[in-house]
């Protein structure tokens, strides 16, 4: 497999230094390469996937990767695309976040691959033992000032202010590489685009340090949504890869609700589909638009990716049930996620209540008389059935699992009932 290629077909590839000398060196031998990932949460983000998947790329290529957790320079605080400072997290913290993250990885890469296995690292294993004098003699010797504040990441900071922990940062990334190039033949850094002063910054390093050096360094685009909204955001706020802060259910509604601009650049991206069969996809947008066979192949494979085959098969069933209103078909977990950001209403009263109270009591209507005449109009729905008798009891048949109801009003709005 020349991955060259492949990355060139899938758009990953933004700015790589000597491709010519890459492309040899990825042709002839077997070659170490690494991505870093700060520990800035305690989970990584859909964002991150694409560097996840590039070097499960490699991998798949017959490279081996190594996955650099942050643990030292996530204390620090990368100022690269960064409007100004960030809050420093205590050590505790980072170390917290830095095992989440290494469990996360853990799920992407192949561990026990014969002739390739992945590896993990943590930067605090060399960083966290340099003491200052060494950190200035050995490692900030070889950085000119000049040529420090001529890298973009440090360039767009000038005005707004840069501290010198954040300033010294790309120092600190600079020694990653050498230190994996040194103890792990570590041959190639890859990042993204905001990356690239970084990754140069650690060419010129290791160039000054070790005689007859071939290290190489590659950028990938960072993703970008055509409406110009920015990616792996949406209302409720980012999408993560942990399945307690973003349900495998928001995940899937996420990637299928992709614009039909931007569909086939993801499915290059977050997928490992054929050329052919993305090829295939992109002339179904063409001709059944209305049918989204690519949001869905893509949603469907993302998810699996991510959370496993059970949990996209449970949130292909909510979505499934909630476009055809279904509701009671669900359990207490699959409304939990289905619903999460609806209007809800915990009652703690009686076994039996009337609609028309806790239409009234949960605000779903301003007055009985409102509640009675959405329930004669027909508006509203019990667990995905309509009800229209103005003197219908709830009771404990309407309670999913014991937990929930769902009420509907109208086509689209929906209110949990917690009990």
């Amino acid at each position: 497999m020349d991955v060259i290629r492949d990355l060139t077909y899938r758009g990953l590839i933004n700015q790589v230094t000597d491709e010519e000398g890459l492309q040899n060196i990825l042709a002839n031998e077997k070659i170490k390469l690494y991505c870093g990932f700060d520990p800035t949460a305690d989970s990584l983000h859909i964002g991150h996937l694409v560097g996840i998947l590039t070097l499960r790329r490699f991998q798949l290529a017959g490279h081996q990767p190594i996955a650099l957790v942050g643990g030292a320079t996530g204390l620090i605080g990368d100022p690269s695309g960064k409007k100004a400072e960030r809050t420093l997290n205590p050590q505790e913290v980072v170390v917290q976040y830095s095992n989440s993250i290494k469990e996360q990885l853990s799920r992407f890469l192949d561990f026990e691959a014969e002739g390739n296995p992945a590896e993990i690292a943590n930067n605090y294993d060399w960083i966290g033992s340099l003491d200052l004098i060494t950190f200035l003699r050995d490692i900030g010797k070889s950085f000119g000032l000049n040529y420090m504040l001529a890298k973009d990441s440090v360039q767009s900071r000038l005005d707004a202010g840069i501290s010198f922990t954040e300033f010294s940062y790309m120092i600190l990334q600079s020694y990653d590489f050498l230190k994996l190039y040194e103890n792990e033949s570590c041959r190639l850094q890859i990042g993204g685009s905001d990356q690239w002063g970084n990754i140069t910054a650690g060419l010129e390093l290791i160039r000054k340090t070790v005689e007859d050096a071939k290290a190489f360094g590659l950028t990938i685009p960072l993703v970008t949504k055509s409406d110009g909204t920015k990616f792996g955001k949406t209302e409720g706020g980012t999408i993560w890869l942990d399945k307690e802060k973003t349900s495998p259910y928001e995940f899937y509604q996420f990637w299928i609700n992709t614009d039909d601009r931007d569909v086939v650049r993801y499915l290059k991206y977050f997928t490992f589909l054929s050329k052919e069969e993305i090829g295939n996809l992109e002339t179904e947008i063409q001709n059944a638009p209305e049918k989204r066979l690519a949001q869905k192949t893509l949603a469907d494979e993302v998810t699996k990716l991510v959370h496993g085959e059970a949990a996209l098969e449970q949130a292909v069933k909510i979505s499934a049930a909630l476009f055809s209103g279904s509701i009671s078909e669900l359990s207490a977990e699959e409304i939990m996620q289905g619903f999460k950001d609806v209007p809800s209403y915990e009652f703690d009263g009686e076994l039996e209540v009337s609609l028309v109270d806790i239409l009234v009591m949960s605000k779903i209507s301003p007055s009985k008389r409102q509640a009675r005449e959405d329930i004669g109009n027909g508006a509203i729905y019990v667990n995905g059935e309509r009800i229209q008798e103005v003197d219908a009891v709830l009771d404990e048949q309407h309670r999913i699992e014991g937990q929930f109801t769902v009420i509907r009003r109208g086509k689209k709005k929906y209110f949990l009932i917690k009990y």
